[in-house]
């Protein structure tokens, strides 16, 4: 169900999971841009790294977010935006991988990481990923805090949609 490492990083099929248990290591990272690095079709990598931070929240500290998923919807939904991106920007290579399980603050949670033969297609492809990503994945934050009580992640969306909240 989840993610095995595997070099061959740009070949996809809706089978391969874009799960990882717990954080998203900094040797993943670099093993994945490793992998790519030899390729001279490509000419540039944006690279989206989600971080867990420490925000307080109601006058409490965040210390991890438990991330859990609705996992065969998920990854159809994945594969829908990895297909729609294609189709929109000129790339060659696209990896997503996404936490799930705990994940405390200070470790990497979200990795989208989009290859081009143009800078501006990359770019523009990881912040469209993200974006979408992170509002249509079936994917919840549990924010466990420092007295381990916990409460759910909200999206922007949702905030938004709260008129009790102001937005900077």
């Amino acid at each position: 169900m989840f993610h095995k490492f595997s070099r061959n990083l740009c070949e996809y099929s809706k089978e391969q999971s874009i799960f990882i248990s717990g954080p998203i290591s900094p040797v993943f990272v670099g093993e994945s841009i490793a992998a790519d690095s030899s390729r001279t079709d490509i000419g540039a990598h944006s690279i989206f790294l989600g971080q867990v931070r420490n925000d307080e929240i109601d006058g409490k500290t965040v210390t991890a977010i438990e991330y859990s998923a609705y996992i065969e919807m998920a990854q159809e939904k994945f594969y829908e935006i990895r297909e729609e991106t294609f189709e929109r920007f000129a790339l060659t290579c696209m990896h997503i991988y996404h936490s799930l399980g705990k994940v405390n603050a200070g470790e990497i949670s979200l990795l989208v990481f989009t290859s081009s033969k143009h800078r501006k297609d990359a770019m523009e492809a990881c912040t469209y990923t993200v974006n979408r990503i992170k509002s249509e994945l079936p994917v919840w934050g549990k924010e466990i805090f420092e007295d381990s009580t916990y409460g759910w992640k909200k999206t922007l969306e949702q905030l938004m949609m709260n008129p009790k909240i102001k937005l900077q």
